[in-house]
């Protein structure tokens, strides 16, 4: 597929307002526009020292090899900081390494301010030298706001090093960071120039991280993709055990691909027309109308994809109550997320949370609740009607659906790494 940028029309001239121009001017109109234009690769090898795909993306040229601030993740650059130095210095790029410690818990101004620091001691050309960011979502929403900011616009480029980066956080336009217990609740609308997904990476990432980001792809499975849901399905457990890899796998690598591929098509497919979000119902918004509240309530112990995960369970039930999805949907719903060892609950997920993440969520959406249902698998709908007393008798039943398929209420601690 290729995804055109939003639709864009030329500058207008500026034109004065008043009953006649010969008079002095006392208003004007001003009107412009600018087109977006952002790749999302797949690309296996960047940090092979011959391959000069992350060398070379977003640089004229004439403008190559220059110089590379490249700020690393900590838990990456423990893993992979030495050959990401050896592959800018066989490439003869002048760079320097800014190491970040990323955690949900540190994703604050703060840190951007301290990445902004590190792009002045740089001495960042404003246009010609992209940041490079190298980790997860937290990482790369930190370096996008980060240089959304300095000098009012700096280019940048992804290179997602976990799942749920590769498929949601690192493929759309925002950055963002938390602010007074509300996520993500400061943040610009700033794509970098080019993401570049490179599934090697997830060899070294953590089971629960992987599945942490097969949450964000179930979304998208349930609500716009049946075939996409259907590997998960089938082949969901042992995707997480083979990490997502083409060597050593029963197929080839063909289903983790595919996964892939179908996961950043659909989430691309919503996004590009509605980059800047100026349209609020959204299907992407599925499992995250009451998971932006519980993911800071229960912080740290439950990651963005739990969060999700637990509300894409709770909007089933929902969805079932209102006739919209059957039981054995629902059910196949349930199945998929306890196959992938993904929560539906959290003992912080009482009845007065709940009402009010969906009370925060209708503020978000400019006074309508706008909330995606599955209807099926691979549809949606959306609802502007949930009372109280739905959203209690909800809650009152997802436990006990939980545990009569399995081990889902369990903690995402007690499923360790």
């Amino acid at each position: 597929m290729t995804v055109q940028p939003e639709s864009t029309s030329m500058s207008k001239p500026l034109r004065p307002r008043g009953p006649d121009i010969r008079t002095p001017h006392r208003s004007w109109q001003v009107s412009t526009s600018k087109a977006v234009s952002y790749e999302v690769v797949l690309s296996p090898g960047l940090l092979d020292r011959s391959n000069p795909t992350l060398a070379t993306a977003g640089v004229a040229r004439e403008q190559r090899p220059g110089r590379r601030l490249v700020v690393v993740d900590s838990n990456v650059h423990a893993l992979h900081g030495a050959r990401i130095g050896d592959y800018f210095t066989q490439q003869a790029v002048d760079h320097e390494v800014f190491v970040v410690d990323a955690y949900e818990s540190v994703k604050s101004m703060e840190t951007v301010f301290e990445i902004v620091s590190a792009m002045d001691a740089f001495g960042i050309s404003r246009r010609h030298e992209p940041v490079i960011a190298v980790g997860g979502g937290v990482l790369t929403d930190l370096v996008g706001l980060a240089t959304s900011l300095y000098r009012r616009s700096t280019p940048y480029l992804r290179v997602p090093t976990t799942l749920i980066g590769m498929v949601d956080a690192g493929i759309g336009a925002k950055t963002g960071v938390n602010f007074r217990q509300h996520k993500n609740r400061l943040g610009t609308y700033h794509p970098s120039a080019a993401t570049l997904d490179d599934r090697d990476f997830l060899d070294t990432l953590s089971l629960r991280h992987l599945r942490n980001g097969l949450a964000e792809i179930l979304k998208m499975a349930v609500v716009k993709d049946a075939v996409l849901f259907g590997h998960l399905e089938a082949h969901g457990s042992r995707l997480v055990e083979e990490r997502m890899q083409t060597a050593g796998s029963a197929d080839g690598g063909t289903v983790a691909e595919d996964v892939m591929a179908r996961a950043i098509h659909s989430m691309l497919e919503e996004l590009q027309p509605n980059l800047w979000e100026h349209e609020l119902q959204r299907l992407v918004d599925f499992g995250h109308s009451f998971s932006p509240v519980v993911e800071m309530a229960a912080l740290p112990e439950l990651l963005h994809g739990e969060a999700v995960s637990i509300d894409m369970a709770f909007s089933a039930v929902l969805a079932h109550r209102r006739g919209l999805l059957g039981r054995t949907d629902l059910e196949r719903i349930l199945h998929v997320m306890d196959a992938l060892a993904l929560p539906t609950w959290h003992p912080v997920c009482t009845p007065d949370l709940m009402a009010r993440a969906l009370a925060d969520t209708v503020r978000h959406r400019d006074g309508r609740q706008l909330l995606p249902l599955p209807v099926g698998i691979g549809q949606a709908c959306f609802v502007n009607d949930i009372s109280r007393t739905e959203l209690d008798t909800a809650l009152a039943v997802l436990p006990d659906l939980a545990a009569g398929l399995g081990s889902l209420a369990a903690t995402s601690a007690q499923r360790g790494a």
